[in-house]
């Protein structure tokens, strides 16, 4: 039976699994938005700007662990999605990104909103396509899904010209896929895995570090069974958080610019760093000279572009995180058993006094400082919510002072580090589970750059909470300044700005403001108790810094303490 493409596209989204689709509609997709309606099993969610339709699918991905999937028309529609993209990719998430376009007639004629979409995600993409025919695209879009799930995920684009979409073709679904030119290593080489367990056997002071690759993976049980089995104790970056629990005695707490004191001398001393899942950015390495100078570096990764890119690494072990993490402690187990706690007592006490040495910690004083919500929302959540977060100094005291226990609860931008990003995720993430508590934790600044999305969490009754530290400045950049740039604070004052509250009700949410600490907890709890969409708007210590910092191009021996 012949169908248009239009239909052909919606019955791959179907055979795929997908429901929910954000999106905004266009000239160039109208045949898409025209068939939507006949198609219950599939919910379109409508975006108010097409930057949010790519970061709600990205927190629906994340928070699911299933692809996500968005729809924009074609030029500026399409250019839109670029940031959300690139985010997408630095942090390798799943995506499918469907993008309208002219007709291939007028490619290259500069047609009215005709951009070339793929040319200019070519860079920040897992793989883009442009189906010149309407009877390649059930084959196109499966391969689609294949490439953003497979190996180390990320965003795949499909340009959709609009003929393709009205002309008519069989519609033949792929049950396989074969792509000779792509076939990712998932059972990692037994030789490494033997080196790795010998080294990790005869090391004194071993160090796991866990990165998004693990939770990408699903490898967090893996993972915690090691470290326990082996009295390892476990460090991660801002990626891997949640993927060892935050309360367990062996965690030390995040690696890197922002890390724990304790996390950071870990990996100046450690003999052997187990890496896992993780990209060695720079802000976890700081100077890369300095970075892990007496151990022996194992980095696991399904990606081999990713091993030696930026750190020497001794043992290299291609192959999903889950699977050698599995074959680690198989071949662990026809080993001489150690006493792994007994041996490891002396790094294992060494850990411990650093902890106490220099802990995360704050003064209390008359103005309600920032620490004390995050601590506050641990407080009365338990862990038991998804937190997203926006960019900058939020983003960083949620990182240290939430304790977060499982994989998938924080929800975040890494490696972009994209304002703008915490809320439509949000949206993304609460879609993904109507039932649980969704908190975007936000600065006065990023939650301006999408706050029109309010009307797509209202219109959809999504019970979403706002959560907006309030110091009336562009934070992170303003302590950038003040550390580094002799206290010279430029362009970063946003007291002019608007009622939080006010626009809360203008939306149909509602608005909580927080001006006392003594009034915190009990706004809280009514606030995340309400079903409604919320914006908690609490006024927070102005020049308050977030400590430690590693300054650019420092060691990680070389912080900034409180």
């Amino acid at each position: 039976m012949q169908r248009n493409g239009a239909q052909i596209l919606i019955e791959c989204l179907i055979r795929e699994g997908v429901e929910v689709l954000f999106g905004y509609p266009g000239g160039a997709v109208l045949d898409i938005y025209d068939e939507l309606p006949k198609y219950e099993q599939l919910r379109h969610v409508l975006v108010r700007h097409e930057q949010a339709a790519v970061h709600a699918a990205d927190g629906y991905a994340r928070a699911s662990g299933k692809v996500g999937v968005c729809l924009a028309t074609s030029g500026p529609g399409a250019t839109n999605t670029v940031t959300g993209i690139a985010t997408a990719y630095c942090d390798s998430i799943p995506l499918v990104i469907f993008t309208g376009q002219v007709p291939t007639g007028l490619i290259g004629n500069d047609a009215f909103q005709e951009v070339d979409i793929v040319g200019i995600t070519r860079p920040c993409s897992k793989h883009n396509y442009v189906v010149q025919h309407t009877e390649d695209l059930a084959r196109i879009v499966r391969q689609a899904f294949y490439l953003a799930r497979s190996g180390r995920p990320g965003p795949v684009l499909v340009d959709l010209p609009k003929n393709v979409m009205q002309g008519c073709a069989d519609f033949v679904w792929p049950e396989n896929v074969s792509m000779r030119s792509y076939n990712p290593t998932y059972r990692p080489n037994f030789a490494q895995i033997r080196k790795a367990v010998e080294a990790l056997c005869q090391a004194k002071r071993p160090l796991l570090f866990t990165g998004g690759g693990v939770i990408m993976s699903n490898a967090s049980e893996e993972c915690r069974a090691l470290a326990h089995e082996c009295s390892i104790p476990v460090t991660s970056s801002l990626m891997g958080l949640g993927a060892f629990p935050g309360d367990d005695p062996l965690w030390l707490g995040m690696l890197g610019m922002h890390g724990t004191f304790a996390a950071n001398r870990a990996v100046s001393n450690a003999d052997l760093l187990l890496a896992v899942g993780v990209r060695f950015d720079d802000r976890v390495t700081g100077r890369l000279s300095a970075f892990a100078p007496k151990a022996t570096i194992v980095h696991i990764d399904i990606d081999p572009t990713s091993i030696h890119k930026n750190v020497n690494v001794r043992i290299p072990v291609v192959g999903d995180c889950n699977n050698a993490l599995v074959a680690i402690r198989e071949h662990l187990a026809t080993h001489t058993p150690r006493k792994w706690a007994e041996d490891l007592a002396p790094w294992q006490a060494q850990l411990d006094a650093w902890k106490q040495e220099q802990p995360i910690t704050w003064s209390q004083s008359d103005v309600i400082k920032p620490q004390e919500v995050i601590e506050t929302v641990y407080k009365i959540t338990q862990g038991n919510a998804i937190l997203t977060t926006e960019v900058g100094q939020h983003q960083m005291w949620t990182a240290q002072l939430y304790t977060f226990r499982e994989p998938r609860t924080l929800i975040t931008s890494g490696g972009l580090g994209t304002m703008g990003y915490g809320f439509p995720a949000a949206i993304g993430a609460q879609f993904a589970f109507p039932d649980k508590l969704v908190i975007d934790v936000s600065g006065d600044g990023s939650f301006q750059m999408n706050m029109q999305e309010l009307i797509t969490a209202v219109s959809n009754k999504l019970p979403i909470k706002i959560l907006i530290l309030n110091n009336f400045y562009l934070g992170m950049v303003r302590q950038l300044q003040h550390l580094f740039y002799n206290k010279r604070c430029n362009a970063v004052d946003i007291s002019d700005q608007p009622d939080f509250v006010k626009l809360a009700d203008a939306y149909g949410a509602e608005g909580y403001r927080i001006t006392r600490s003594e009034d915190l907890e009990s706004t809280l709890r009514t606030a995340f108790a309400s079903p409604k969409t919320a914006i908690i708007d609490v006024h927070v210590e102005r020049e308050e810094i977030v400590y430690p910092t590693v300054p650019s191009g420092a060691s990680l021996d070389e912080m900034l303490l409180l």
